[in-house]
């Protein structure tokens, strides 16, 4: 990421970094006072500087991306337990085999659009997923089954992972916070897909709705895979009868089943509703 075209004369922080390196070593300069600021790891991870680690979060993707070109992403949510159908029988229980189906949905789903994506040279309705394994994994597997990239969102987890093997290597980000995280799910978001997945996808699901009903973010296609299941976990109408939320509100979704069928909903979209 480094820039050798800077617009100004000054001297500049790599140059710096590598004087920094060969000085004598002395009691002053091994001290930790003598660190530059931005290398010095202990310093900014100190809890006053949250603010400044927060600020290179949101812009580290983000510049890595218009890099990139990506001027839109089609997001996929889903559940990192799902398994391929050819591994259903690794389940941890019988119902997430059941669920395998949605994994190759959204892998087929992840091709199509990407197919799409690469007429307009692969800077248009870019997968983008959390990077994982299950419904991650199956959407960054048909994106690179169609030739062309899709971003990886990952974050740091107590335990040990990482970054499934179809996330194109320049796309793949790592996050401490999930708030950031999720503004980049959603900053270029051109439709969102949301599968069968557990508290981390009703997270997503959630504040993605919530800004979509308040009017914080900009409606898109907002597809639900799998009405039986989201129906079973989600009392969507009981909300609407105790007045909770709006019956309009019931129309900020649309279920689908299938990965063309989501493509026709993103097809048949007129920006105020599906």
């Amino acid at each position: 990421m480094t820039d050798d075209s800077r617009s100004h004369s000054f001297r500049d922080s790599v140059q710096d970094i590598a004087a920094a390196a060969g000085v004598p070593d002395t009691p002053q300069t091994r001290a930790p006072a003598y660190r530059l600021a931005f290398t010095d790891a202990d310093f900014m991870t100190r809890e006053e500087v949250r603010p400044v680690r927060l600020q290179l979060e949101l812009l580290k993707p983000q510049i890595v991306m218009d890099e990139r070109g990506i001027q839109s992403t089609i997001v996929l949510f889903g559940g990192a337990r799902i398994p391929a159908p050819d591994r259903a029988e690794t389940a941890r229980v019988p119902a997430l085999a059941e669920l395998s189906k949605y994994y190759e949905e959204a892998r087929r789903f992840a091709r199509l659009m990407t197919e799409r994506s690469m007429k307009s040279y692969g800077r248009e309705n870019v997968i983008a997923t959390g990077g994982g394994p299950g419904v991650m994994e199956a959407g960054n597997r048909g994106a690179h089954e169609a030739g062309g990239q899709s971003i990886g969102l990952n974050i740091v987890l107590p335990h040990e992972q990482a970054p499934n093997e179809y996330v194109t290597p320049d796309l793949c980000f790592n996050f401490h916070y999930f708030a950031i995280r999720k503004m980049h799910f959603l900053m270029r978001a051109k439709a969102v897909c949301v599968f069968p997945g557990g508290f981390g996808t009703l997270d997503e699901m959630f504040e993605s709705l919530t800004l979509i009903q308040t009017g914080r973010m900009k409606r898109v296609p907002f597809l639900l895979f799998g009405q039986a299941f989201w129906e079973k976990v989600v009392n969507w109408q009981a909300l609407a009868e105790a007045g909770t939320i709006s019956p309009q509100d019931l129309d900020l979704f649309r279920y689908v089943e299938t990965a063309e069928e989501a493509v026709g909903v993103i097809d048949g979209w007129k920006g105020a509703g599906c």
